[in-house]
Protein backbone atom coordinates (compact mmCIF):
# COMPACT_ATOMS: atom_id res chain seq x y z
CA UNK A 1 0.00 0.00 0.00
CA UNK A 2 1.26 3.53 -0.44
CA UNK A 3 2.56 5.47 2.04
CA UNK A 4 3.23 2.26 4.31
CA UNK A 5 6.43 2.24 6.58
CA UNK A 6 8.10 -0.78 6.74
CA UNK A 7 10.51 -1.51 9.63
CA UNK A 8 14.23 -2.39 7.98
CA UNK A 9 16.52 0.38 7.56
CA UNK A 10 17.23 0.29 4.19
CA UNK A 11 13.52 0.00 2.93
CA UNK A 12 13.04 3.38 5.32
CA UNK A 13 15.66 4.72 3.88
CA UNK A 14 14.89 4.12 0.22
CA UNK A 15 11.22 5.75 0.72
CA UNK A 16 12.39 8.93 3.24
CA UNK A 17 11.23 11.86 0.49
CA UNK A 18 13.53 13.87 -1.27
CA UNK A 19 13.39 17.17 1.13
CA UNK A 20 14.07 14.93 3.69
CA UNK A 21 16.88 13.41 2.59
CA UNK A 22 18.80 16.84 1.16
CA UNK A 23 17.70 17.71 5.46
CA UNK A 24 19.66 14.70 6.47
CA UNK A 25 22.42 15.72 3.95
CA UNK A 26 22.43 19.02 5.19
CA UNK A 27 23.20 17.67 8.71
CA UNK A 28 26.61 16.83 7.33
CA UNK A 29 27.82 19.49 6.04
CA UNK A 30 29.67 21.75 7.85
CA UNK A 31 29.08 25.21 8.52
CA UNK A 32 30.96 28.69 9.69
CA UNK A 33 29.76 31.84 10.82
CA UNK A 34 31.83 34.93 10.57
CA UNK A 35 31.63 36.92 13.77
CA UNK A 36 32.34 40.67 14.48
CA UNK A 37 33.53 40.05 17.97
CA UNK A 38 35.13 43.62 18.47
CA UNK A 39 32.84 47.13 18.44
CA UNK A 40 35.03 48.74 16.54
CA UNK A 41 35.26 45.97 13.64
CA UNK A 42 31.11 46.18 13.83
CA UNK A 43 31.12 50.16 13.29
CA UNK A 44 33.31 49.48 10.42
CA UNK A 45 31.11 47.03 8.58
CA UNK A 46 28.46 49.61 9.00
CA UNK A 47 29.81 51.72 6.05
CA UNK A 48 28.26 49.11 4.00
CA UNK A 49 24.74 49.44 3.17
CA UNK A 50 23.95 46.05 1.97
CA UNK A 51 25.28 45.04 6.53
CA UNK A 52 21.84 45.33 7.96
CA UNK A 53 22.54 46.04 11.40
CA UNK A 54 22.83 49.20 13.34
CA UNK A 55 23.89 47.95 17.24
CA UNK A 56 26.53 45.63 18.10
CA UNK A 57 24.49 44.22 21.33
CA UNK A 58 21.33 43.28 18.69
CA UNK A 59 23.97 41.56 16.46
CA UNK A 60 25.54 39.48 19.08
CA UNK A 61 21.80 38.62 19.91
CA UNK A 62 21.18 37.40 16.26
CA UNK A 63 24.24 35.47 15.77
CA UNK A 64 23.47 33.52 18.92
CA UNK A 65 20.23 32.67 17.72
CA UNK A 66 21.48 31.58 14.57
CA UNK A 67 24.35 29.29 16.19
CA UNK A 68 21.74 27.55 18.40
CA UNK A 69 19.40 27.42 15.17
CA UNK A 70 21.73 25.42 13.55
CA UNK A 71 22.89 23.18 16.50
CA UNK A 72 19.16 22.16 16.92
CA UNK A 73 19.23 21.02 13.30
CA UNK A 74 22.54 18.95 13.67
CA UNK A 75 25.15 20.92 12.47
CA UNK A 76 28.10 21.67 13.02
CA UNK A 77 29.51 25.17 12.68
CA UNK A 78 32.87 27.27 13.65
CA UNK A 79 32.12 30.37 15.05
CA UNK A 80 35.28 32.56 13.03
CA UNK A 81 36.65 35.63 13.76
CA UNK A 82 35.30 38.30 10.82
CA UNK A 83 38.04 40.77 10.47
CA UNK A 84 36.95 44.60 8.27
CA UNK A 85 40.57 44.91 7.18
CA UNK A 86 41.61 41.78 5.96
CA UNK A 87 38.46 41.42 4.32
CA UNK A 88 38.86 44.97 2.45
CA UNK A 89 41.94 43.33 1.31
CA UNK A 90 40.32 40.23 0.36
CA UNK A 91 38.10 42.03 -1.91
CA UNK A 92 40.24 43.98 -3.69
CA UNK A 93 41.81 40.95 -4.88
CA UNK A 94 39.41 38.88 -5.91
CA UNK A 95 38.05 41.88 -7.42
CA UNK A 96 34.81 41.42 -5.42
CA UNK A 97 32.30 44.40 -3.92
CA UNK A 98 32.79 44.33 -0.53
CA UNK A 99 29.36 46.08 -0.20
CA UNK A 100 27.59 42.63 -0.86
CA UNK A 101 26.46 39.85 1.51
CA UNK A 102 27.92 37.28 -1.61
CA UNK A 103 31.31 38.67 -1.01
CA UNK A 104 31.14 38.12 3.21
CA UNK A 105 29.91 34.50 2.38
CA UNK A 106 33.15 33.73 0.09
CA UNK A 107 35.33 35.60 3.03
CA UNK A 108 33.87 33.82 5.60
CA UNK A 109 34.33 30.20 3.86
CA UNK A 110 37.94 31.14 3.41
CA UNK A 111 37.89 32.05 7.36
CA UNK A 112 37.06 28.16 8.29
CA UNK A 113 40.39 26.95 6.85
CA UNK A 114 42.54 30.16 7.77
CA UNK A 115 41.47 32.05 10.67
CA UNK A 116 41.21 31.96 13.50
CA UNK A 117 37.79 30.20 14.77
CA UNK A 118 36.38 27.89 17.42
CA UNK A 119 33.91 24.92 17.02
CA UNK A 120 30.42 25.78 18.37
CA UNK A 121 29.82 23.82 21.34
CA UNK A 122 26.37 25.72 22.45
CA UNK A 123 28.36 28.34 24.34
CA UNK A 124 26.35 31.54 25.14
CA UNK A 125 27.70 34.19 22.75
CA UNK A 126 29.05 36.46 25.75
CA UNK A 127 31.51 33.78 26.38
CA UNK A 128 32.31 33.08 22.54
CA UNK A 129 33.25 36.47 22.36
CA UNK A 130 36.56 36.65 24.46
CA UNK A 131 37.84 32.99 23.69
CA UNK A 132 37.42 33.87 19.87
CA UNK A 133 39.74 37.03 20.46
CA UNK A 134 42.33 35.14 22.72
CA UNK A 135 42.16 32.90 19.76
CA UNK A 136 43.40 35.40 17.47
CA UNK A 137 46.04 36.42 19.63
CA UNK A 138 47.15 33.08 20.08
CA UNK A 139 47.33 32.64 16.23
CA UNK A 140 48.92 36.10 15.39
CA UNK A 141 51.51 35.47 18.18
CA UNK A 142 52.49 32.24 16.82
CA UNK A 143 52.79 33.26 13.40
CA UNK A 144 55.07 36.24 14.44
CA UNK A 145 57.20 33.57 16.67
CA UNK A 146 57.31 31.43 13.55
CA UNK A 147 58.69 34.22 11.01
CA UNK A 148 61.25 35.06 13.61
CA UNK A 149 62.16 31.57 13.85
CA UNK A 150 62.15 31.23 9.97
CA UNK A 151 64.76 34.92 9.58
CA UNK A 152 66.94 34.07 12.28
CA UNK A 153 69.21 32.50 9.98
CA UNK A 154 72.22 30.03 10.27
CA UNK A 155 75.53 29.61 12.91
CA UNK A 156 78.25 31.31 11.68
CA UNK A 157 80.61 28.43 13.21
CA UNK A 158 78.79 24.96 12.76
CA UNK A 159 75.94 26.29 9.40
CA UNK A 160 73.06 24.97 11.51
CA UNK A 161 69.60 26.76 11.44
CA UNK A 162 69.66 28.42 14.42
CA UNK A 163 65.50 28.62 14.56
CA UNK A 164 65.27 25.00 13.65
CA UNK A 165 67.52 23.87 16.25
CA UNK A 166 66.35 26.28 18.88
CA UNK A 167 62.87 24.83 18.41
CA UNK A 168 64.26 21.58 19.02
CA UNK A 169 66.14 22.99 22.59
CA UNK A 170 62.89 24.28 23.43
CA UNK A 171 60.90 20.98 23.18
CA UNK A 172 63.72 19.28 25.28
CA UNK A 173 63.47 22.39 27.86
CA UNK A 174 59.60 21.72 27.88
CA UNK A 175 60.07 18.35 29.13
CA UNK A 176 62.55 18.89 31.55
CA UNK A 177 60.72 22.04 33.35
CA UNK A 178 57.45 20.07 33.44
CA UNK A 179 59.01 16.87 34.43
CA UNK A 180 61.16 18.70 36.75
CA UNK A 181 58.27 20.51 38.63
CA UNK A 182 56.90 16.64 39.77
CA UNK A 183 53.17 15.22 40.29
CA UNK A 184 50.58 17.57 39.75
CA UNK A 185 49.05 20.16 37.42
CA UNK A 186 51.46 22.61 35.78
CA UNK A 187 50.54 26.41 34.57
CA UNK A 188 53.71 27.58 32.52
CA UNK A 189 53.87 31.16 30.71
CA UNK A 190 56.29 32.23 28.75
CA UNK A 191 57.13 36.13 27.97
CA UNK A 192 59.49 36.96 25.40
CA UNK A 193 60.07 40.86 24.43
CA UNK A 194 60.60 41.63 20.93
CA UNK A 195 61.19 44.89 18.46
CA UNK A 196 57.75 44.57 17.91
CA UNK A 197 55.68 43.25 19.80
CA UNK A 198 55.51 41.34 23.66
CA UNK A 199 55.19 37.40 22.67
CA UNK A 200 53.55 35.48 25.70
CA UNK A 201 52.78 31.94 25.39
CA UNK A 202 50.76 30.15 27.99
CA UNK A 203 50.63 26.16 28.92
CA UNK A 204 48.32 23.82 30.85
CA UNK A 205 49.69 20.39 31.42
CA UNK A 206 49.33 18.02 34.18
CA UNK A 207 51.73 15.20 35.08
CA UNK A 208 51.27 12.03 35.55
CA UNK A 209 49.01 12.07 32.08
CA UNK A 210 45.32 12.09 32.46
CA UNK A 211 43.41 8.76 32.40
CA UNK A 212 42.73 6.50 29.93
CA UNK A 213 41.00 7.78 27.01
CA UNK A 214 42.95 10.87 26.67
CA UNK A 215 46.28 9.33 25.03
CA UNK A 216 49.41 11.22 26.18
CA UNK A 217 50.87 13.45 23.57
CA UNK A 218 54.43 14.28 24.50
CA UNK A 219 57.04 16.92 23.17
CA UNK A 220 60.45 15.64 21.96
CA UNK A 221 63.40 15.25 24.64
CA UNK A 222 65.42 13.30 26.70
CA UNK A 223 64.45 10.98 29.41
CA UNK A 224 66.64 12.10 32.00
CA UNK A 225 64.51 14.20 34.75
CA UNK A 226 65.33 17.56 36.13
CA UNK A 227 64.99 18.24 39.83
CA UNK A 228 62.26 17.27 41.69
CA UNK A 229 60.96 14.52 38.65
CA UNK A 230 60.31 11.30 37.98
CA UNK A 231 61.74 9.83 34.89
CA UNK A 232 59.29 7.54 34.33
CA UNK A 233 56.34 10.07 34.61
CA UNK A 234 55.10 11.03 31.01
CA UNK A 235 53.96 14.85 31.15
CA UNK A 236 50.62 15.25 28.91
CA UNK A 237 50.59 18.36 26.75
CA UNK A 238 47.97 19.96 25.14
CA UNK A 239 48.95 19.70 21.12
CA UNK A 240 48.15 22.99 20.15
CA UNK A 241 49.25 24.83 23.34
CA UNK A 242 52.52 22.78 23.55
CA UNK A 243 53.41 23.94 19.96
CA UNK A 244 52.34 27.61 20.51
CA UNK A 245 54.44 27.61 24.21
CA UNK A 246 57.77 25.65 22.13
CA UNK A 247 57.63 28.23 19.57
CA UNK A 248 57.19 31.51 21.35
CA UNK A 249 60.24 29.72 23.94
CA UNK A 250 62.48 28.98 20.75
CA UNK A 251 62.28 32.61 19.77
CA UNK A 252 63.06 33.80 22.57
CA UNK A 253 66.51 31.03 23.00
CA UNK A 254 67.40 31.79 19.27
CA UNK A 255 67.06 35.98 19.49
CA UNK A 256 69.16 35.31 22.63
CA UNK A 257 67.60 38.55 24.28
CA UNK A 258 65.62 38.88 27.62
CA UNK A 259 63.47 37.02 29.00
CA UNK A 260 60.96 35.24 31.26
CA UNK A 261 59.41 31.70 32.09
CA UNK A 262 57.52 31.19 35.06
CA UNK A 263 55.64 27.39 36.03
CA UNK A 264 53.41 27.35 39.00
CA UNK A 265 52.66 23.76 39.82
CA UNK A 266 49.37 22.83 42.09
CA UNK A 267 49.96 19.70 43.87
CA UNK A 268 46.91 17.28 45.71
CA UNK A 269 46.61 18.00 49.16
CA UNK A 270 49.52 20.89 48.88
CA UNK A 271 49.93 24.52 48.72
CA UNK A 272 51.54 25.92 44.93
CA UNK A 273 54.60 25.77 43.82
CA UNK A 274 56.33 28.73 41.74
CA UNK A 275 59.67 28.42 40.36
CA UNK A 276 61.11 31.10 37.77
CA UNK A 277 64.07 31.21 35.07
CA UNK A 278 65.07 33.87 32.64
CA UNK A 279 66.61 34.64 29.36
CA UNK A 280 70.06 35.27 29.32
CA UNK A 281 72.50 35.53 25.82
CA UNK A 282 69.95 32.23 24.22
CA UNK A 283 69.95 30.12 27.34
CA UNK A 284 67.23 29.77 30.45
CA UNK A 285 68.70 30.58 33.41
CA UNK A 286 67.13 29.28 37.01
CA UNK A 287 66.63 32.26 39.46
CA UNK A 288 66.67 32.15 43.30
CA UNK A 289 63.80 31.87 45.37
CA UNK A 290 64.45 35.18 46.25
CA UNK A 291 63.97 36.29 42.61
CA UNK A 292 60.95 34.57 42.00
CA UNK A 293 59.30 35.58 45.40
CA UNK A 294 60.40 39.60 44.09
CA UNK A 295 58.98 39.27 40.94
CA UNK A 296 55.92 37.66 41.91
CA UNK A 297 55.09 40.04 44.57
CA UNK A 298 55.82 43.40 42.83
CA UNK A 299 53.53 44.89 40.53
CA UNK A 300 54.77 45.20 37.00
CA UNK A 301 53.07 48.30 36.18
CA UNK A 302 53.84 50.28 38.94
CA UNK A 303 56.91 48.74 40.72
CA UNK A 304 55.51 48.97 44.31
CA UNK A 305 55.89 45.64 46.42
CA UNK A 306 52.37 43.11 46.35
CA UNK A 307 51.25 41.14 49.40
CA UNK A 308 52.64 36.96 48.83
CA UNK A 309 49.72 34.74 47.59
CA UNK A 310 49.08 32.37 51.25
CA UNK A 311 50.11 28.90 50.63
CA UNK A 312 52.46 29.37 47.59
CA UNK A 313 56.07 28.49 47.84
CA UNK A 314 58.18 30.41 46.05
CA UNK A 315 60.71 27.80 45.01
CA UNK A 316 64.40 28.84 42.94
CA UNK A 317 64.62 27.33 39.23
CA UNK A 318 66.37 23.77 38.78
CA UNK A 319 68.70 23.43 35.66
CA UNK A 320 66.96 22.90 32.39
CA UNK A 321 68.88 23.97 29.77
CA UNK A 322 72.80 23.77 28.62
CA UNK A 323 74.73 26.44 26.78
CA UNK A 324 73.45 27.81 23.36
CA UNK A 325 75.52 26.09 20.86
CA UNK A 326 75.35 29.23 18.06
CA UNK A 327 77.13 32.66 18.06
CA UNK A 328 74.57 34.37 15.61
CA UNK A 329 73.80 34.00 12.05
CA UNK A 330 76.22 34.76 8.99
Amino acid sequence: MSGTHHTTSDTTTDRTSGPAKRRMLRREIPGTVGLLADPGDFAAMRRYGSFAFDDHQDYLRHVDDLLRSLAAQGIHTTVALFEPEAYAEFCAEQRLDPDSPASRSRYTAELAGTGPGLPYTGRPIEEIVPLLMDEAVRQATWEYATTLLSDVGTCADCGEDIGRSSFERAADVLTRLVRGAGPGHHHLVCSIPTQDQQLVAVLHTETPPPPPGRPPVTVPGPDAPGGRGDSDATPWFDGRESLDFVTVLAAGLALGGPGGLVLRTTGAGSGDRVHGWRLDRGRLVALSAAAVFNAYCTDADTGEPVAPEHGVEYCPGYEVDGPDPHHGPR
